[in-house]
């Protein structure tokens, strides 16, 4: 049961609120290592089973205070800076939880590719509920802040404790893992956007096996090589669309990756690399194919 907000308490959030220091957040990137869609419910959301792991490409979120309602400043990758932005939904939700008034200036650098598999808005927007959460003095639980956050998107959770994870449900129940291996990405992001509306009304959903199991069984293992987990059910929706998908995958791995994938409903696609020093070779050897993007990054945290 949501217990209510205690009027005193929120009074003396607010006084001190008024007088706080401007706080920024960063807001990781995520790839989906594997990503199995196991059914669909009555409310339209598909149900899953994914390996999710935040990694070193990074939004922020900076927060100062306004004399009166949200402003949301967006620099970088052009992105809405109104009430369609999430961040601004997540601003708007904690602000009428606790039923405080006081206004924010909110200022989004977005460097994040948009619309391209890798989490972008959900993670604003747990940056957002975890630097208001610091602001006004906790007044919100883990548990709290994840009600809110599943209420705007069902990745946002993971990003509330953003670390390798094992995804169930739609995306919200998230079993962590604590052993994940130190590999390196090449992060390879296309010059288009892709609705995951769109991928997900045109993925034909197939009978699976209990992917949870296997992915658990295949880490206990203690070595594993990527390709023992590497999938994506989406992956093939979106590259009959956009073939280069492939041809990225195939770049990538003539340049030395372990395995290639797709990320999320894509676009974007990565190559894993067991080193810093292989994955930049990598991405020497392919940024001249003009293919998108390209970042080398590891696991964030």
């Amino acid at each position: 049961m949501t217990r209510p907000p205690d009027v005193t308490a929120v009074g003396e959030r607010k006084a001190r609120a008024s007088t706080f220091s401007p706080l920024t957040t960063k807001a990781p990137a995520k790839l989906n290592i594997r990503l199995k869609i196991t059914g669909r419910r009555p409310d339209g959301y598909h149900e899953l089973v994914s390996i999710m792991v935040p990694v070193t490409l990074f939004d922020e979120i900076r927060i100062s205070p306004a004399a009166e309602g949200i402003h949301l400043e967006t620099v970088g990758i052009p992105v809405p800076g109104d009430e369609t932005n999430l961040v601004f939904r997540a601003a708007e939700a904690f602000l009428s939880r606790l039923a405080i008034r006081r206004g924010l200036f909110i200022r989004l650098s977005k460097r994040i590719p948009v619309a391209a598999g890798l989490g972008g808005g959900s993670s604003d927007a747990a940056a957002t509920l975890m630097t208001l959460n610091r602001i006004f003095s906790h007044p919100l639980s883990r548990r709290e802040l994840a009600g809110m956050a599943v209420r705007l998107g069902a990745d946002v959770p993971f990003f509330l404790n953003a670390r390798p994870c094992v995804a169930t449900s739609i995306g919200e129940i998230l079993e962590p893992l604590n052993r994940w291996p130190p590999w390196w990405y090449v992060v390879v992001a296309p010059s288009f956007a892709v609705s995951t509306a769109w991928v997900y009304d045109h993925f034909k959903l197939k009978l699976t096996s209990p992917d949870r199991e296997y992915i658990l069984n295949t880490l206990k293992k203690g070595h594993f090589e990527p390709r023992d987990l590497l999938e994506n059910d989406l992956e093939a929706v979106t590259a009959k669309r956009f073939p280069v998908i492939e041809t990225i995958k195939e770049q990538l791995m003539a340049a030395g990756a372990e395995g290639a994938l797709m990320t999320g409903s894509g676009p974007c696609v990565f190559g894993v690399f067991p080193s810093e020093t292989k994955a930049s070779s990598a991405r020497a050897k392919i940024e001249s194919q003009d293919l998108g993007t390209i970042f080398v990054v590891t696991q964030h945290g």
